[in-house]
């Protein structure tokens, strides 16, 4: 099916949607934006995500509407009825209310992982920003370094997250993530996984890496994908018994959540 997009409540493809280019949002990044996966057409954790959309406008100090973006997104998945795949929604500082539907980049069984350097900017926690040129610069360097996606690491060694999902590890035989406290992203998928599994937040730094037994990104594209090495070092399995476990769970909650609704 063709795409569409939906410009302050106005829907077109998605191909010819415009902005004005002195808008702010693409002028310095200035915005906020979600994205939620569509299954069958229906979003899923879709209030949660609207919560955090508007954390993140809050603590940006941006006004945005969520009513009218409610009554856009409506409308755009009556025209696009069953489509599997994701929605991305964004506010920008001009004043733009956006709602893209968008295919799901495929992601291979596994993922090759490679550490780059990452200063987490304090003020912009808490907000998740159309700012994103760092993180899509790290995945370019992993790339360059063989992998296939980047592990980012403070300058100090503490180990956060990947460019657009959360990290969890298997240490130990107990399966850890890095705590928010480390300045990471307050992910959704992170949160369900959490819930579900019962992991334990940890503070990670790059010497725990070769003890890690099994590894997995988790986010709403992604779900749960295994990693298959860090820095060039093979996992043992990749997936292992808890990554399978973890997946397991969180397709089930999806299938719970997209039945009752």
């Amino acid at each position: 099916m063709e795409l569409l997009a939906s410009i302050d409540g106005v829907i077109t493809p998605s191909a010819t949607a415009t902005i004005p280019v002195t808008d702010e949002g693409l002028l310095r990044g200035d915005g906020v934006f979600e994205v939620v996966r569509l299954y069958r057409g229906r979003p899923y954790a879709w209030e949660d995500h609207l919560r955090r959309l508007t954390t993140s406008a809050g603590n940006l100090r941006l006004e945005i509407d969520l009513r009218a973006l409610r009554a856009d997104i409506d409308e755009l998945l009556k025209r696009a009825e069953g489509f599997d795949g994701q929605l991305r929604v964004f506010f920008t500082r001009g004043g733009r209310r956006v709602a893209l539907l968008e295919e799901v980049k495929p992601h291979g069984l596994t993922v090759s992982l490679a550490t780059v350097v990452y200063a987490p900017t304090r003020i912009m926690d808490g907000v998740k920003s159309l700012s994103y040129a760092a993180n899509m610069l790290a995945t370019r360097v992993a790339e360059e370094a063989g992998a296939e996606e980047a592990l980012l690491c403070t300058p100090h060694g503490r180990v956060l997250e990947a460019p657009t999902s959360s990290f969890f590890y298997i240490l130990d035989d107990e399966l850890c993530t890095p705590p928010l406290d480390d300045h990471i992203l307050a992910s959704i998928t992170r949160r369900d996984v959490i819930g579900l599994c019962g992991a334990r937040e940890r503070i990670t730094i790059r010497d725990d890496l070769p003890s890690m037994t099994e590894a997995f990104l988790a986010s709403t594209t992604r779900e749960v994908q295994p990693v298959s090495s860090i820095d060039g070092r093979a996992l043992l399995a990749a997936p292992g018994s808890h990554t399978a476990r973890a997946a397991a769970a969180f397709a089930a909650q999806v299938a719970g959540s997209m039945n009752a609704t």
